[in-house]
């Protein structure tokens, strides 16, 4: 059986976003950039300390950032 394939990761950002502004139904939404920006982060954070073992310097790396920083989000997210 072929795997199914998942939508990419901005589409399903962008349909999120629309089902959330249709819920608002017309009201205007108030810090949308933290709130999206900590609905991705968390499952991705977790998803990468997943795949790397728990070895921060391994995830850091894959994410891209530096140790100290994924230290600081990961405690932030209650992850540590």
């Amino acid at each position: 059986m072929k795997p199914v394939r998942a939508q990419p990761l901005g589409e399903c950002v962008r349909q999120s976003l629309a089902a959330y502004f249709a819920d608002l139904e017309g009201t205007e939404a108030q810090n949308l950039y933290p709130l999206v920006i900590g609905e991705i982060e968390k499952p991705l954070l977790e998803a990468v300390m997943h795949q790397a073992g728990g070895n921060q310097s391994r995830a850091a790396r894959m994410l891209g950032i530096n140790r100290n920083t994924l230290r600081k989000k990961l405690t932030q997210y209650g992850l540590s």
